[in-house]
């Protein structure tokens, strides 16, 4: 019989290391198929939540808080794009700039109370890593609800009246007093913490030592 566990996946929709863990944790999951199961939950964090709406030229952002150079952004992108593509994850390049991301996760937030949470998270994954599209749009943010199976005319109501904002605002403070500071973090049973964008195998191996505990 399998065990039943709860896993909240705190992380940004500007984190290429997010969507990694991502597809590193769901296929893990396949494999523990009939060992395990996941009620997952994605839970808000944002890497740089004084980012304006316009965003930022991603190279400059990335300079600023890191001290990288041109030719070390340029390598480190291309291992995480070698990454992804080893999970099944695509990464382009097309997307050059970084977006402040509180209304995904205002969004995010309204598709978990409607059912759709894991397909809007997946969508917003896509539209910027894959498709280079700008996350902090409400006309894409908007599209990519009716993508994820949602009332396209509600999730626009949601973005335009502020709805959810206290919410993810305090779901965030709940986890940075919880003493998470980087993410992806895979909280298991609000016990277990899983670190970082870890490969399949690491997290299977993981949930199964977890799952006996339970």
């Amino acid at each position: 019989m399998a065990k039943r566990i709860q896993i909240d996946f705190v992380s940004d929709v500007v984190c290429p290391w997010c969507a990694i863990g991502l597809k590193g944790l769901e296929t893990a999951l396949e494999k523990l198929d009939g060992e395990v199961e996941a009620e997952v939950h994605f839970q808000p964090f944002e890497l740089n939540p004084q980012m304006p709406p316009e965003g930022q030229d991603r190279d400059a952002h990335i300079a600023e808080k890191y001290g990288q150079s041109p030719a070390q952004t340029a390598a480190v992108r291309e291992r995480i794009r070698e990454r992804a593509a080893s999970v099944g994850f695509t990464m382009t390049n097309t997307q050059d700039r970084i977006y402040n991301t509180f209304d995904s996760h205002r969004l995010l937030h309204w598709a978990g109370l409607e059912g759709k949470q894991a397909a809007l998270k997946h969508a917003l994954l896509i539209a910027y890593f894959t498709d280079g599209l700008n996350i902090a749009d409400r006309e894409v943010l908007v599209a990519k609800a009716g993508e994820a199976g949602l009332d396209p005319k509600a999730a626009r109501d949601v973005l335009e009246t502020g709805r959810y904002a206290e919410d993810v605002r305090q779901e965030e403070q709940s986890w940075i007093n919880a003493g998470i500071n980087s993410v992806p973090a895979v909280i298991i049973n609000r016990q277990y913490l899983i670190s970082g964008g870890q490969p399949p195998e690491v997290f299977e191996e993981s949930l199964r030592q977890i799952a006996a505990k339970v």
